[in-house]
């Protein structure tokens, strides 16, 4: 599952999270606690049944109208994108050719301002426009286009969210995004587009500020910054308002983003529905602080929680074969499909006659000066 890893307390001390945003996770699930315990809560069961099938009968009955998703890369590693972990695929498993002290280090703050090359290594086999959205990208799409989708927090840097049809309003990009870039000095943070970092990536330049000659840094959130203040401000907004939260490829592993399901916990009338590669465990002490989980899918107290373990792709199409919806997504899935792929042949086509043109007049012999 490709999600940022935590780091050990001695490299992550520099992390910092809005304390006022921690103390009101703590406080929600605390209160939620505590009147669970007492029995004040009103634990009211809102599917006929905890299953996919249960999930489909309560957005097709007109009720459920603000789905947020919270996804994680596991949406996009059946796109080619490797996650982190995996013993040999993955991403942390493959950095021994950049000399890194520990392979955090290619996303670490610090280590970025002293060694980019790595780092824009890596950009170049990862860059946004080399792959396409998958079947999990494009329901998101369709829950957006029918009216129902409240929002998508996503943990993904890959952009495939906004290439399969989600907007600004639509996204929190939770740990940033490539679509934009900035000068990392504080006194300048001029803005560059996806397009110009593209260009710099791929002719092996280290991207420089044409104002003041800083490194220019993709927004995506390195170990050392902040989250984007939009994640802080727009759950207060979102949460409270949920009717099914959908929780896909991500682990819940990582602060502050899996404090969000605590967060969601603590509402009253919404139920989860997580559809992953496998099972989060909960953690009782950390659901106790309100850090993750915070989800019962099988004790004799369960009401509310679903999980539908498989991979995401194929999670989606069976909910959207039990809405109805299965042959429109398939239809969506190739119509797009078939369009990025005419775009990206008309590119290299275009790519393909510059270079010809740019030979040719390399090759040809100089014209003789007329005689005057």
């Amino acid at each position: 599952i490709f999600t940022f890893v935590e780091l050990p307390k001695s490299e992550k001390e520099e992390e910092v999270t809005p304390e006022p945003e921690v103390r009101i996770v703590v406080l929600d699930f605390m209160r939620n606690l505590f009147s669970s315990a007492l029995g004040l809560s009103s634990a009211e069961k809102v599917l006929d049944e905890l299953t996919l099938d249960g999930v489909a009968r309560y957005i097709n009955s007109g009720k459920c109208k603000n789905i947020i998703c919270m996804v994680g890369a596991g949406i996009s590693t059946s796109a080619g994108i490797p996650d982190f972990r995996s013993p040999e695929t993955g991403l942390y498993a493959n950095l021994q050719k950049y000399n890194l002290p520990y392979p955090e280090a290619i996303f670490q703050i610090d280590y970025f301002k002293k060694h980019p090359e790595p780092f824009f290594a890596l950009a170049r086999e990862l860059y946004p426009g080399q792959f396409k959205p998958t079947i999990c990208h494009y329901f998101m799409k369709m829950l957006k286009d029918k009216g129902i989708l409240r929002r998508c927090y996503t943990q993904n840097i890959d952009t495939l969210e906004r290439v399969a049809g989600l907007e600004g309003d639509d996204l929190i990009e939770a740990h940033g995004t490539f679509y934009t870039s900035h000068c990392v000095s504080f006194c300048c943070r001029k803005e560059y587009s996806l397009e110009w970092m593209k260009e710099k990536i791929f002719s092996d330049d280290i991207p420089k500020c044409d104002k003041c000659s800083s490194l220019v840094k993709p927004d995506i959130v390195f170990f050392g910054e902040n989250l984007p203040a939009r994640f802080f401000t727009s759950m207060k907004m979102d949460f409270p308002r949920c009717d099914l939260l959908i929780v896909m490829g991500t682990s819940l592993q990582v602060q502050p983003f899996a404090s969000l399901v605590s967060r969601y916990c603590s509402s009253t009338f919404t139920f989860l529905l997580v559809l992953m590669c496998v099972s989060v465990q909960v953690k009782p002490m950390m659901s106790l602080f309100g850090f993750g989980e915070g989800m019962d899918f099988d004790s004799d107290k369960a009401y509310r929680d679903v999980a539908h373990i498989s991979t995401c792709d194929d999670g989606c199409l069976a909910l959207a074969d039990l809405l109805g919806w299965k042959a429109e997504l398939e239809e969506l899935v190739k119509k797009e499909h078939a369009k990025i792929d005419s775009q990206d042949a008309k590119e290299k086509a275009s790519e393909n006659k510059g270079a010809t043109a740019k030979a040719s007049s390399a090759s040809a012999p100089p014209e003789p000066k007329a005689e005057e």
